[in-house]
């Protein structure tokens, strides 16, 4: 059991890690009026985005293993409303604040925390549980932040990942490296 939870909490900060990169690399590639555009009233802009993110990730992992992932001093309603002088500067430091709570909460677990109870919003929720939620949370977030990054950028996008018709050509180098690594 202890190695597959090792397994299982290596992975998941993999995994945040993974998202975390694709959202820098896409929010990279944005200027900072981008941050503030929206699609329409009711969509939500990447800067809004990224407070609730950040917001979010704080709250549920200070303290993760030992208070309710709603903190007190959380004020969700305000993560989706960016105040009047608001800056990139400003964003990345919720953003960062968040990520890094987040990732040292994970990277601090031990394989006997897979057994335990977290409480978010009064509500019981596994370790695992617990974990799966905020990745789940995350990517439908990180899409979201992809998909107004790569529309603000349009022709100027540069890919996050296998380019378009490049996925013949993506597999032959997989396998190339594959057999030279044997």
């Amino acid at each position: 059991m202890d190695d597959f939870a090792h397994q299982y909490l290596t992975n998941a900060a993999v995994e945040f890690r993974k998202l975390r990169s694709l959202a820098d690399r896409a929010l990279a590639q944005v200027g900072d009026d981008d941050l503030f555009a929206t699609l329409d009233a009711e969509s939500n802009s990447l800067a809004v985005l990224m407070q609730h993110v950040g917001g979010n990730l704080r709250s549920r992992f200070r303290d993760f293993l030992t208070s309710d992932g709603e903190k007190p001093d959380r004020d969700r309603d305000a993560e989706f409303v960016v105040a009047p002088g608001t800056t990139r500067a400003d964003l990345l430091a919720v953003w960062e604040s968040g990520w890094t709570t987040l990732l040292d909460s994970v990277e601090a677990l031990v394989p006997a925390d897979v057994g335990r109870t977290i409480t978010i919003r009064g509500e019981p929720h596994s370790l695992v549980q617990a974990l799966e939620r905020a990745l789940s949370h995350l990517a439908y977030h990180v899409g979201q932040i992809v998909l107004l990054a790569k529309h603000a950028r349009s022709r100027d996008w540069q890919t996050l990942s296998v380019p378009r018709g490049g996925s013949v050509d993506f597999n032959r180098k997989l396998a190339e490296r594959k057999e030279g690594s044997q």
